[in-house]
């Protein structure tokens, strides 16, 4: 048994019985299917291989009592997930990045951060990185909202949407950030933290907002190494700490920093903030 998916332009082949019937049942999924009518990107394939060892461990994360650790094999990248009940999930990578190994366990919670590393790995060399973010549509243009846990993204992309007409959420948690032909897209993902939504929907970037609070509301254009400083926090973690991989993600984000501005905005949760951001967004960018 088989099934494609199509993320962000990027085609995923699943492949066995018990690892097609597991992600079919990931909240968020569904819109992302597409018929097997095409050669995809990589194969997601369930295995009964033995998993390979560590050669190198890169990170280390716990987060909910599941400790995770992502590292290198002999061949390639490997990500291990071992949940506070037992059963590991996990996961390794071939060396050309187009077949991923599944083993283990296939509880929901663990097999969709799963997916969303492996996706991370298997696309980062196509100037592709999913970024942690609260994204907006606006004037069919897409606008990242970015920000620490708890800074209030979430909150200021409601306001934006009470606020400014037209303004729609198209994901909450973790929005694709693709080049193509120099120009930043964002794409809507199977990964939208606690919010559910899941769009199929792509849109040209028209700019990022840092945000942070503060007992006024004040925005201003940061410089390319601000920008960056300002961006690469909102990347996956895991992939930081691989030469490789941050090279990459160095790499697009750089393209997307030649392309569109990068703002801080220090602001109260209001909707004077969200007139603010977007005014200064639309009156820099156009239309």
């Amino acid at each position: 048994m088989e099934q494609d998916y199509l993320i962000a332009g990027h085609r995923i082949r699943v492949e066995g019985n018990g690892l097609v019937a597991a992600i079919g049942a990931l909240t968020g999924f569904t819109p992302f299917k597409v018929e097997a009518d095409d050669e995809p990107l990589c194969h997601f394939v369930e295995s009964n291989a033995d998993t390979p060892f560590f050669k190198k461990m890169l990170y280390t994360n716990e987060i909910d009592g599941i400790v995770s650790h992502f590292g290198q094999y002999r061949n390639g990248f490997l990500f291990v997930m071992l949940p506070p009940e037992g059963g590991t999930l996990e996961l390794w990578l071939s060396e050309d990045k187009q077949v991923v190994n599944f083993k283990g366990n296939y509880n929901l919670r663990l097999l969709r951060f799963a997916c969303w590393i492996a996706y991370g790995v298997a696309t980062a060399p196509f100037k592709t990185v999913a970024i942690h973010t609260s994204t907006i549509v606006c004037q069919s243009k897409a606008i990242l909202f970015l920000g620490e846990s708890g800074t209030g993204k979430s909150t200021h992309t409601r306001l934006w949407r009470e606020n400014i007409q037209g303004a729609v959420l198209l994901n909450d948690d973790s929005p694709i950030l693709r080049i193509i032909d120099g120009e930043p897209w964002i794409y809507g993902s199977p990964w939208s933290g606690k919010t559910p939504c899941y769009k199929n929907e792509s849109y040209p970037l028209a700019a990022c907002v840092r945000l942070s609070q503060a007992p006024f509301n004040q925005i201003k254009k940061l410089s390319v190494v601000q920008g960056y400083g300002a961006l690469h926090p909102s990347c996956p973690p895991d992939f930081a700490y691989s030469d490789e991989l941050y090279d990459y993600i160095s790499d697009t984000l750089s393209s997307l920093l030649s392309a569109v501005p990068v703002y801080h905005l220090a602001c109260l949760p209001d909707a004077d903030a969200a007139h603010l951001s977007h005014d200064t967004i639309f009156g820099v960018c156009g239309k």
